[in-house]
């Protein structure tokens, strides 16, 4: 079955102007999916309008002990919400590593874009915000 890509394309949410078109930028394919996983991640239940069950609760896994058992539960909810509400990646592992020095989380994210041929790696690093 011959794999079929697709253009994925999003808004750079952090409203940078193109110099040329003075437009704002906008994010093709990988980083447009990759910026998608990422507010998945960050986002909470109840954050986005008419949608309370879209969201996750990674981040109030960041202030438990950093114990086996949170990082585990902390890698399900990470499968759990990407599968669940991002159908244009197929993820193949993740990784959890507690970096108690700047109070957060290093996540490593391996997944197969829908289409791609090639697996993607993506670290993100969560902190602990109040």
């Amino acid at each position: 079955m011959p794999i079929i890509s697709r253009e994925y394309r999003d808004l750079d949410l952090n409203f940078t102007i193109h110099p040329n078109t003075k437009t704002i930028n906008v994010l093709d394919s990988d980083q447009a999916i990759i910026r998608s996983v990422r507010n998945l991640l960050l986002t909470q239940y109840y954050e986005k309008p008419f949608h309370p069950e879209i969201g996750s609760d990674v981040t109030s896994y960041l202030f438990e002990p950093a114990d086996p058992e949170i990082q585990d539960a902390l890698k399900d909810e990470i499968l759990r919400v990407i599968n669940n509400f991002e159908p244009r990646v197929s993820m193949r592992r993740v990784d959890v590593r507690v970096d108690p020095d700047n109070n957060g989380v290093y996540v490593t994210l391996v997944f197969y874009i829908v289409g791609q041929a090639r697996a993607k790696t993506v670290e993100i690093f969560l902190e602990r915000n109040r």
